[in-house]
């Protein structure tokens, strides 16, 4: 068999048996409190693992830290802190790209 059908099969299988843990087995009955107050902070750990890679070792430049990128980064943590608004903060990020690839430096 070959080695990719063998990961393809794993994978499915894997969040086929993570799925099932929480919806079959687990999605009928009540969780106790400290473990619903991990799971809220789930997608506050998972957003930053996913962006900081693209912020701090960009693909476009080769690896190399872009301090424009992390002054979006900064100017959309900020809002976001501030404001508590993603898309305030999407939006920020987005204003300071689009305003240092047009303004000259």
């Amino acid at each position: 068999m070959n080695d990719l059908w063998i990961v393809i099969i794993g994978m499915g299988l894997g969040s086929f048996g993570l799925r099932f843990l929480f919806l079959g087995l687990v999605g009928d009955r009540a969780m106790p409190d400290w473990l619903l107050r991990h799971l809220r902070y789930t997608a506050v750990a998972v957003m930053p693992a996913l962006v900081a890679p693209l912020v701090v070792w960009p693909t476009a430049t080769g690896g190399e830290t872009d301090p424009l990128r992390l002054t979006a980064a900064a100017a959309a943590l900020i809002v976001g802190y501030v404001w508590k608004s993603l898309y305030g903060a999407v939006g920020a990020g987005a204003a300071v790209m689009i305003a240092g690839a047009w303004l000259p430096f």
